[in-house]
């Protein structure tokens, strides 16, 4: 079996790693969605709307603010999130890239 170095492989495929991996979680799809709907940035409320611990919630925006998905701003002893833009920006434009290399239909086999 042949080992991989995360340095054979491009930024960009590196990037988009990382965000496949931090969209790969149905709380964090969840969270995203909640942000975007919102359109502004949320404190505590998320604890609300999920069936999650604080601790579960804030350890799945600590992944998404890593993949560069969301930011994050102290707000006294609270960190308040919301979409970062320019992540969302070269997510989008990573993604459509994969998509647009792969083949309309099904060639396998």
């Amino acid at each position: 079996m042949a080992v991989h170095k995360r340095e054979q492989f491009t930024e960009a495929e590196q990037q988009l790693a990382t965000i496949a991996k931090a969209l790969g979680h149905p709380a964090r799809v969840a969270i995203l969605k909640l942000l975007a709907k919102r359109q502004a940035c949320v404190c505590g409320e998320l604890v609300l709307e999920l069936p999650l611990s604080q601790s579960t919630v804030s350890q799945h925006l600590k992944e998404l603010k890593a993949a560069g998905l969301v930011q994050g701003e102290v707000d006294g002893p609270r960190v308040c999130y919301c979409i970062d833009p320019a992540g969302w920006a070269r997510a989008r434009q990573l993604l459509g890239g994969l998509l647009a290399e792969l083949p309309n239909t099904n060639n396998c086999c």
